[in-house]
């Protein structure tokens, strides 16, 4: 029996999401379901898991993040500015199982990897950008593999997130994609910006520090001791050959309803201006927002709404050098 399922995106699914207007026209109007389709250059995959985070010790509610984004996204309006045309809602990955214990979850996870990795592979095969939502930061780690596999390189990848996520190899959660795509060889170089001092452990910053990863805090922005856009464009210079990954960990964003919620962090606006500048880069393998954990119809609209605009602003951001 297998222990997860790919649920295909169609008209029948986005038409219940759908608020028709007349005179407007709505980006789940026009978006594809075939990645195959020629104007396509965007996938959007959902992955509604928290099995990472619980393996991680952290709090379940990931798993709701792809279907409060996928209600608001489909209602935007397809205009000037964004055309559904060269965009595919492909469909979602569910887990057929929930939390048993840690350890057992943190095998299962390896299997999720592996399953995550056969759905992103043909879509970055056919040339296309995956852009991925929900779920825990333990998928990142088959993003890496996927892209890396086809590239027959290794990536680069950008993380704006308090938080490292390289803790030891002791079997697979969300916080520790980028050690075991390090050990695998199919991560070259890790930038993480905006970590929050007291909340890595020593550990992880000598690991990094080994590594030669480059990492910034949070602090230092908030001090106005560094410059989030100096620090990207550093990020765009060292990798402007390398194939790139990018993440944002909703948990950056003060006060939103994340698995690891902060009080104090990067505002959605600092968030959204993350996204657009790396955007820009032609070199894109992936977009991946994971974390987000609405409980309840308030937190469902923030997560849902952030994501979106974090999508749209990638894609039109992005989509200028397709042009």
């Amino acid at each position: 029996m297998s222990l997860f399922n790919f649920k295909p995106y169609s008209n029948a699914i986005i038409e219940n999401y759908l608020s028709i207007r007349e005179g407007e026209t709505k980006i789940g109007q026009t978006c594809s379901f075939n990645y195959d389709d020629k104007q396509v250059k965007y996938v959007i995959i959902g992955i509604s898991e928290d099995l990472g985070p619980q393996a991680n010790f952290g709090f379940e509610g990931s798993k709701n993040a792809f279907n409060a984004f996928i209600k608001r996204f489909v209602n935007i309006q397809d205009n000037r500015f964004l055309n559904g045309e060269y965009i595919c809602i492909y469909g979602e990955i569910e887990p057929l199982i929930q939390f048993n214990n840690i350890f057992q979850t943190r095998e299962n996870i390896a299997n999720l990897d592996k399953y995550i990795q056969q759905i992103i592979a043909p879509i970055i095969k056919a040339g296309k950008i995956p852009i991925v939502i929900g779920g825990g930061h333990n998928n990142a780690y088959p993003l890496i593999n996927a892209s890396s596999e086809f590239l027959k390189d290794s990536i680069n990848v950008i993380n704006l997130d308090p938080h490292a996520d390289c803790r030891a190899i002791e079997g697979r959660h969300s916080g520790n994609p980028f050690s075991y795509a390090q050990l695998k060889g199919t991560l070259n170089h890790y930038t993480v910006l905006g970590l929050h001092q007291q909340y890595n452990n020593e550990t992880l910053y000598e690991y990094l520090d080994e590594m030669k990863f480059q990492y910034t805090f949070f602090e230092d922005y908030l001090f106005n001791e560094r410059s989030l856009k100096q620090d990207i464009e550093h990020f765009m210079h060292i990798s402007s050959k390398k194939h790139i990954g990018i993440e944002l960990d909703l948990d950056t964003i003060a006060f939103m309803p994340t698995s690891a919620f902060t009080p104090s962090g990067f505002t959605v606006e600092q968030a959204r201006n993350y996204i657009h500048a790396i955007a820009k880069s032609p070199m894109i393998s992936y977009l991946h927002i994971p974390e987000g954990s609405p409980q309840n119809s308030y937190e469902e609209k923030v997560v849902g709404k952030t994501i979106a605009y974090l999508v749209t602003d990638f894609i039109k951001s992005n989509h200028q050098l397709n042009i």
